[in-house]
């Protein structure tokens, strides 16, 4: 598994919230729905992402991609300064600024939304509704709202298009697939852009050394790994591999695969109904006790306590 699967492993197989919206100005729409992260890409028009807290908008335009990282609320709007007339909440539900719902009264057709079936802008919205910990090191590398423009690699951008209004069987695990592949092909891109400030551990991938064992811990975290197994898997020194992972991705090698153990742990107890000590020796760790407190030391909680304290959003998603 590389960086980039990991930031998709997990929650994204539950379904992501897909539609084109279509609109003739004037149109705005306020999205406070706190889902982690959505991928957004105008198909015809152009459209304005305005950000919280007094950030620049981002206009958008035919080919553009942006990726805005949630909890934060935001505005997309024909222009910055459009006054909002719906409002998307949690699980894509979608009312006026007072509570009335619009759902039923805007739908244009399959998976298809907006205020005009012929409107002069169509935006692709794709949004991920589960806050995946193991994604959460690639996710806090991100900005709150980045565009990737027309020219970048985003092939499966057209598949995206031409399929989210269709309704064949099975269709929801295609379009499931598609904006993983976008949201793929839009980090590449993005991490490759001369001057680009990728992770640390995404750069250390590329090291001849660091990146055997960074793929070595990522692929099997089960293994009962030590810096002399995986320094002699790597074909180095126990001391030359324990330096020079420190210094590319900022942490020892056990300290990082303790982090990606809990990711992982987090993960199976928000996606699966497998017992505390399940999660526990599937992550590597053969004792409960050691696997509880690992995972309290570092979450504040016992594995019990954050299964139990998981949002409403996240325990039941919505059905497509």
């Amino acid at each position: 598994m590389d960086a980039l699967a990991g930031l998709l492993d997990g929650p994204r197989a539950r379904g992501a919230f897909l539609l084109r919206m279509v609109m003739e100005p004037p149109w705005a729409v306020r999205v406070a729905d706190r889902a982690p992260i959505c991928l957004m890409s105008v198909t015809r028009g152009a459209a304005w992402i305005v950000p919280p807290e007094g950030a620049e908008p981002v206009r958008l335009v035919p080919g553009d991609i942006a990726v805005v990282r949630g909890p934060h609320p935001y505005t997309v709007a024909d222009a910055p300064g459009t006054d909002p007339g719906a409002l998307v909440g949690p699980g894509g539900l979608c009312t006026t600024l007072h509570g009335q719902p619009l759902a039923q009264e805007m739908v244009l057709g399959v998976r298809t939304w907006g205020n005009a079936a012929h409107g002069a802008t169509a935006v692709l919205v794709g949004t991920y509704l589960m806050d995946g910990e193991i994604s959460r090191r690639l996710l806090d590398a991100l900005p709150p709202l980045l565009r990737l423009p027309a020219d970048a690699r985003t092939g499966p951008l057209r598949l995206l298009d031409a399929e989210i209004a269709q309704d064949e069987p099975g269709q929801h695990v295609v379009l499931d697939r598609l904006l993983d592949l976008l949201l793929i092909a839009v980090l590449r891109g993005w991490f490759s852009r001369p001057g680009a400030e990728a992770p640390a551990w995404y750069r250390a991938m590329s090291d001849p050394v660091v990146g055997v064992a960074l793929r070595l811990l990522q692929d099997d975290p089960a293994h009962p790994w030590t810096v002399a197994s995986l320094a002699a898997r790597a074909g180095v020194s126990r001391a030359g591999l324990g330096r020079r992972f420190t210094e590319l991705v900022g942490e020892p090698p056990m300290a990082y695969l303790t982090g990606w153990r809990l990711a992982l742990a987090a993960d199976l107890l928000r996606e699966s109904d497998a017992t505390v000590e399940a999660v526990g020796r599937k992550v590597g760790y053969s004792a409960p006790f050691a696997f509880s407190t690992a995972f309290k030391r570092v979450r504040g909680v016992s594995p019990q306590e954050y299964r139990g304290n998981l949002p409403e959003q996240q325990q039941n998603l919505p059905e497509r």
